[in-house]
């Protein structure tokens, strides 16, 4: 039985363009490397023979030097073979990373371990046979695999098992499937076509593309990115994994999850209607807030309104995660909407009649906008007279 962990989709040098802190941005971009080591422990404890990355290992096809040079010391730390296919953000065109000088130099150097699979034709090694389906640009209308059918199976050994490695996405996948989101938009093309008569002539199919675990069939799978950099989308949905695969020729294998991240995404919706809601919240993000700072992210959907009190109290606990959290991304809308008692110090202003009457024609514009169902402009209204409370001293203490 051969052992081997399949892992893919590392994308180092990802920029996360939309974290807006820098610092955080460099911790995010520090995790992709340092999960090497954490699969590299994997691969100690499952005494695995090889790794292999379907794909993507960079982020771009021309990654920054120090992120190659960072790479390669850490995968020649690994004590076994290293292999990698090109995917769709580091392809194998002439030009990429995989072409240039100071990559192959640093490769020999640092990272001896390493072969990078740019050709589409068999690896026969002392224990397996692997067919790689490396991508050559960025999006191909072809199908990666379409090579491996002209394959002549009876000329290949007949007691090492063979192992598919590709990146892209199968046949039969739903929109939903695509593995998508805002930071990660998805591609139509690099589909792969995995049909019946050429899962037969394999032991394993290791494939990338998907940034979660998927098993596509007994012999099929996708392992996700061993450090996540996207929220779930589902309650099923998995990341941070490498798989460890237990290959024979002719015998379905056997795949086991094993962990891998360090970072934690979660996802948390919220529905304000008042104070008790508002503090139910805290109570959920309580945990959260006693962790350590920088490991975590969260995308917060939010929704309902609050008066202006607990709209500010609301504010200082975002402030709170913004501190503590690698990310805060947040999608939907907490209003602001002032209660009575709250509106009450403003238009019955005796000694301030400018300030009472500014207040009493927003809020009849804010009563309109309500009835002429324009979101945009009672949001706008209701932070003019949110600003015009705060400006004024009114609002009482939460």
């Amino acid at each position: 039985m051969l052992t081997v962990l399949h892992s893919a989709d590392w994308q180092i040098g990802k920029p996360y363009a939309r974290v807006q802190d820098p610092d955080k941005r460099a911790r995010l971009r520090q995790a992709r490397i340092e999960v090497i080591s954490r699969i590299g422990a994997q691969i100690t404890a499952h005494n695995a023979r090889y790794l292999l990355v379907a794909g993507d290992l960079f982020d771009s096809p021309t990654p920054s030097s120090s992120d190659v040079s960072a790479v390669c010391q850490a995968i020649g730390k690994l004590q076994v073979p290293v292999l990698v296919i090109p995917g769709n953000h580091d392809h194998g065109a002439p030009g990429s990373v995989w072409h240039s000088t100071f990559f192959q130099s640093e490769q020999q150097r640092r990272a001896p371990n390493l072969q990078v699979l740019l050709e589409r034709q068999p690896l026969e090694l002392d224990d397996v046979v692997v067919l790689p389906c490396p991508l050559l640009r960025r999006s191909d209308s072809s199908d990666p695999t379409a090579w491996v059918r002209q394959i002549s199976w009876n000329e290949l050994p007949a007691d090492k098992p063979r192992l598919l490695l590709a990146h892209g996405s199968v046949h039969g996948f739903a929109a939903a499937d695509l593995d998508a989101d805002d930071d990660n938009p998805s591609s139509a093309n690099n589909r792969l076509q995995l049909d019946a008569p050429l899962l037969e002539q394999l032991d394993y199919v290791a494939l990338g593309d998907w940034h979660g675990l998927k098993q596509v069939d007994p012999r099929t799978w996708y392992s996700g990115s061993p450090e996540p950099d996207r929220f779930p989308r589902t309650n099923d949905y998995q990341n941070g994994q490498v798989l460890a695969v237990n290959l024979k020729r002719g015998a379905l294998p056997t795949v086991q999850p094993l962990p891998t991240a360090a970072l934690v995404w979660h996802q948390l919706q919220a529905t304000l209607h008042g104070p008790e809601d508002l503090e139910r919240l805290e109570r959920q993000l309580d945990p959260l807030l006693q962790a350590e700072p920088g490991s975590q992210l969260l995308l917060l959907e939010q929704r309902g309104s609050l008066n202006l009190a607990s709209h500010e109290r609301y504010d200082q606990l975002l402030e709170r995660l913004e501190a503590q959290l690698l990310r805060l991304k947040r999608r939907g809308q907490i209003e602001q909407q002032p209660d009575p008692a709250e509106l009450e110090p403003l238009l019955q202003r005796a000694d301030d009649p400018l300030i009472a009457r500014v207040a009493g024609d927003l809020h009849a514009e804010l009563l309109e906008a309500a009835c002429d169902h324009d979101p945009q402009r009672r949001q706008l209204l209701q932070l003019t007279l949110a600003e015009l409370h705060r400006a004024a001293g009114a609002v009482p203490c939460a």
